[in-house]
């Protein structure tokens, strides 16, 4: 080395499992409660927070050993990272590589904060769908009540 701060931080290849790159800077917790990864969770997980990157400027990524992801999980990817890209891992080699994508109308993923909106009656049984109103910075608006919600509340309205 020459001095400067040139090294190279080298991250153990995974034999199976995903890995979800390019998403949104301090979002890597985020992403692991969507996954249901806690101190219970037996297998290899990896967390790169504030990566530099060309596109973002910074960007977390996550790698999960023995672990895949379904549509659901996705969806909920997509609206605290709509930038990330979701590799499948299957012995050393990505066998799939999938761009996530912020559907028009979100369908049950989200709780509406408004208590009094239909979506949280108990005796009504309807599922909450949101609006995709703005992509960027995100806002979405609730079907029923018009509630709009957008930044942290997003994060705190995602139903696990």
């Amino acid at each position: 080395m020459n001095g400067k701060e040139d090294r190279v931080l080298k991250i153990k290849t995974i034999k199976d499992g995903i890995v979800i790159d390019h998403i949104s800077h301090g979002r890597a917790p985020d992403v692991l409660q969507i996954l249901g990864i806690d101190n219970q969770f037996k297998d290899s997980v990896t967390i790169a927070m504030n990566v530099p990157s060309k596109i973002l400027g910074k960007k977390d990524i996550v790698k999960v050993e023995n672990r895949d992801i379904d549509s659901n999980e996705i969806n909920k990817i997509a609206i605290i990272a709509p930038n990330a890209t979701i590799n499948k891992i299957r012995n050393y080699r990505v066998v799939e590589k999938k761009k996530v994508t912020l559907p028009k109308s979100i369908v049950g993923i989200l709780r509406c904060p408004n208590p009094s909106c239909i979506t949280n009656k108990e005796r009504e049984p309807v599922r909450s769908v949101f609006i995709v109103k703005q992509k960027d910075p995100l806002v979405l608006a609730c079907k029923y009540c018009e509630r709009e919600i957008s930044g942290e509340d997003i994060t705190l309205s995602i139903t696990t």
